[in-house]
């Protein structure tokens, strides 16, 4: 049985997370904390598996009961955020880099037509996060190595990188950025799994976590070396190309498998257009996004990596791609950045 503690502030809200969770056989809510104190003293007095954790909630925000938490008895945190505004998105994003593990969109009511997407997503989420044993992973410091300038890379060489990762991959993401030189000679895509509304927040944050540029992927884009893309929501992020170079095609065909923005569709993409000349990975996440299209972009000729399973946070994502022998290389998180940079300059 895995026991949970709610951390809302609105009984409303409260009320129906509960019924959510006890709705399923195998969970139970153990508490609810009021507010962030309450929740580090319950954490501690009832010991949960997993706690939800609201963001704005008076006496102590969610950053900071995160942070106490982590500190003292760290134990797995999915932060249930409403994403009304940026401050809110700070916060939310703060709470990760002290070690939340997910954040989830809040539920608004069983009539709103998303109730049961964000339903299923949420109890997925919680019921995998409460099987993450080691959950306070510090990512290494990086060195003066990301201030040199990569030597540019051949004619024919590899042009451009496709990064796929869900539940764990902000953190993921924000180590692998943050490991890849000023000079990293080329563009990196990423489609990451998140929910409605916070794709703006987690972009904000991962710009303090690297020296490249971070930004929203938009339409007909050209790809600059050293400038890292994230799919917005709603739409499949792909390559083309325009005017002989490439350049990004956002689409808002049907999801694949449940996805949009696909990590299939992405690789799918670069099988199609640069075979020879694209870096598939995947990281940390539930599920198999990513896999088949991984194996194409492997036999049609690209190289591909997954990171590895003792650094992820949820190994369905890699471990779905090795099943399908779609991987060159099974890669330790830490070792990632060295990794692009060595296929960067072959």
């Amino acid at each position: 049985m895995i026991k949970i503690l709610i951390t809302e502030d609105s009984e409303v809200v409260a009320t129906l997370l509960k019924a959510i969770f006890e709705s399923e056989p195998d969970m139970r809510v153990v508490g609810w904390a009021r507010n962030g104190r309450e929740a580090v003293t319950l954490a501690h007095d009832l010991k949960p598996d997993v706690v939800t954790m609201d963001i704005r909630m008076p006496v102590m925000d969610g950053f900071d009961a995160t942070r106490m938490l982590m500190s003292t008895a760290p134990l797995p945190i999915v932060v249930v955020s409403s994403s009304v505004d940026d401050e809110e998105l700070r916060i939310t994003f703060r709470a990760i880099d002290e070690g939340a593990l997910a954040v989830i969109e809040k539920p608004r009511g069983i009539l709103h037509p998303d109730f049961d997407k964000v339903r299923v997503e949420l109890v997925e989420t919680v019921r995998a996060m409460s099987e993450v044993k080691v959950v306070r992973r510090r990512r290494p410091r990086p060195n003066a190595d990301i201030f040199k300038t990569i030597v540019a890379r051949r004619t024919g060489a590899i042009a451009v990188v496709g990064i796929a990762c869900s539940t764990g991959g902000p953190q993921a993401l924000a180590a692998l950025l943050g490991g890849l030189p000023v000079g990293f000679p080329l563009p990196v895509l990423v489609v990451q799994h998140i929910s409605a509304g916070f794709v703006g927040g987690l972009v904000n944050w991962l710009r303090g976590q690297t020296l490249l540029d971070v930004a929203l992927a938009r339409d007909l884009q050209a790809l600059q070396a050293g400038t890292v893309y994230l799919a917005p929501d709603g739409y499949h992020l792909e390559v083309t190309r325009a005017a002989g170079q490439l350049a990004i095609h956002l689409s808002d065909a049907p999801p694949t498998a449940g996805f949009r923005p696909s990590g299939n569709v992405l690789f799918h993409s670069l099988a199609k257009v640069c075979p020879n000349a694209a870096v598939g990975g995947i990281l940390t996440g539930m599920g198999n996004d990513g896999a088949d299209g991984l194996a194409a972009l492997r036999k049609a000729g690209g190289r591909t990596f997954v990171q590895d399973e003792e650094s992820a946070v949820v190994y369905g994502m890699p471990g779905a791609a090795l099943a399908l022998n779609a991987v060159d290389s099974v890669v330790p998180l830490p070792r990632i950045p060295a990794h692009l940079i060595d296929l960067a300059r072959s």
